[in-house]
Formats: structure tokens, sequence, C-alpha cells
């Protein structure tokens, strides 16, 4: 099968505090290499931190697009139910209501709408909030297998009954995450769902790799192309471009903006969420079930 993307979720560890350390000597002269004139030493000092200057740079500016992409995000995901609102109340105030029952089931639909608006407002803050630091998170050294397990018994139902493989590889070794278990968890079972949801044929395989170089810990989520989201313009709200609307009875969040939500969880966490290309370093056909 042809998969050729991969969604790969870092939750950053403590194992060691020597990491930055090692960089540092990494990158310190030895006593037995040639003293730089001051000129020159001058020279490849500014020239460090000129580099240092344009990644700042460039980070700043992705973080904007990212908050960019965010607030237009959240601004669609609002008016789509909110429009609905208005629709309603409209039919109520210019009296086409057919008799009295029609206006309270009207009325009932608006408020049903108001209670699925308020939650998607609830989660929007929730997330801010985590990531203003208002809300703190429990971080705690937690056993990423018994998450992986968690989640697998929480999510394989949703495959099985669609006939989508639905596959685990657990770490052998016993590998500890510093996170919020709940948030975490949430993560996972958001990308999970997504996918399931829009998957035509394929199936789910997740697998861990442990990094002694960053002290990052891997969970790869390889699933079908299909269910991948794709790039689209940061100014959703002017762009020609719009998005589907919802469906009345359905209001949630759209793939895109889930996917926003659970990268800025990842990284109040320590962690990242990215879109990656296949690697073949890890192979599907040792992935086993449960």
């Amino acid at each position: 099968m042809d998969w050729s993307n991969w969604a790969y979720l870092g939750a950053g560890l403590l194992l060691g505090l020597g990491f930055s350390g090692l960089l540092a000597r990494k990158n310190k002269p030895s006593s037995s290499s040639p003293v730089l004139p001051t000129e020159q030493q001058d020279v490849v000092k500014l020239q460090q931190q000129i580099k240092q200057t344009q990644l700042a740079y460039e980070m700043a500016r992705e973080m904007s697009q990212f908050k960019a992409g965010y607030l237009a995000r959240t601004t669609h995901v609002l008016r789509s139910p909110i429009n609905g609102l208005i629709g309603l109340q409209q039919l109520i105030l210019a009296n086409l209501c057919e008799n009295p029952e029609e206006e309270r089931e009207f009325i009932k639909q608006a408020h049903d709408r108001t209670l699925k608006l308020l939650k998607l407002i609830d989660e929007i803050l929730t997330v801010a909030r985590l990531e203003h630091g208002t809300n703190k998170l429990d971080l705690q050294p937690r056993s990423l297998k018994d998450l992986l397990q968690e989640v697998y018994d929480l999510t394989y139902m949703l495959a099985e009954n669609r006939n989508f493989p639905f596959k685990v590889l657990l770490p052998e070794s016993e590998l500890k995450v510093v996170v919020d278990s709940r948030w975490f968890k949430q993560v996972l079972i958001n990308l999970i769902e997504t996918a399931i949801a829009q998957m035509e044929e394929g199936g789910i395989y997740i697998s861990t790799q442990a990094s002694s170089q960053d002290k990052f810990v891997y969970v790869w989520l390889d699933v079908p192309k299909q269910t991948v989201l794709q790039s689209e313009p940061i100014d959703l709200i002017s762009s020609t471009n719009k998005l589907a609307e919802p469906e009345e009875d359905n209001i949630a969040f759209d793939p895109g903006m889930k996917f926003l939500l659970n990268q800025t969880l990842l990284e109040v966490m320590g962690g990242k969420l990215e879109i990656v290309p296949p690697l073949e370093v890890i192979r599907k056909e040792n992935l086993k079930s449960f």
C-alpha cells in the first residue's frame, strides 16, 4: 500500500540534562586549534550572531503565520453555527412559522445549536488558556506503553466498525514521556478519529521510536494519504477558496482546525506535531495487533 504521508507526535522527554552541554562541548574549539587573530574571532562571532538572528526571524514568522491561520479558522468555525442561529431567529421574527408548534421547534433547534456553539468555544478557550499559562498542565513522567494501550482501547472499535485495520507496535522498553496524560491521549484520539472519519480504504498504524540524540520519543501515525491535511491559505476569511460548511446538525471542528488545536496542545507540552514524508526505516510489516 502506498503510504505517502506520516504524522508524527514528539512528546519531549526529560531523560537527561546534559544534552545542551554536549552541544556546547561539540562547538567548543579544541586546545590544539590555532588561535585566531582578534579580527577573525570577531568576524566568526558576528557571523554566528547573524545566523541566530536569521533563525529567530524565521521562527517568529512561522509562529505569526500559525497564529493568523488559527484566528482565521476559529472565526470560520464559529461563524457557521452563528449563521444558523440567525436564520432560525429570522424565521420566527418574520412570522414564517405555520403554527406555534413549528415556532417552538425552531426555538428548540436554536437552543441546541447554542449549546453546541458553547461547547466549541469552551474547547478553544481551554487550549488558549493552556497556551497562555492560565491553566496549568499536569506534566509527569508517564509510561508511553500504557498511554498507547489506553488510546487503543478507546478507539479500536471505531476502526473495527468500518473494517479498517488498526495496528499498534508498543515500545519494548519502558519508555516514559513527560506529558499531561489527559491531553496527550486526547491529541492521539483526535488524530485517529479524524483519520477514520475521512478514510475510504487502508488502515492505521502506530509505532514509536526513541532518539538518544535529541531526547525525544517519536510517535508515528501512519494513515492513508486522503486523510492528511492539505495546505490551505492562511487568510481563510478573504480567500476565494471557501471551506465547505459543516452540516447543520453536525456542528464540529473541521480537520484543519482540529490539527491546529492538537498542534498547540503538543507545543505547550514541549512536543511537536508535523506532517512528514514516509520513512522507510519503519517497516509496517513489523507492526502487530494487540
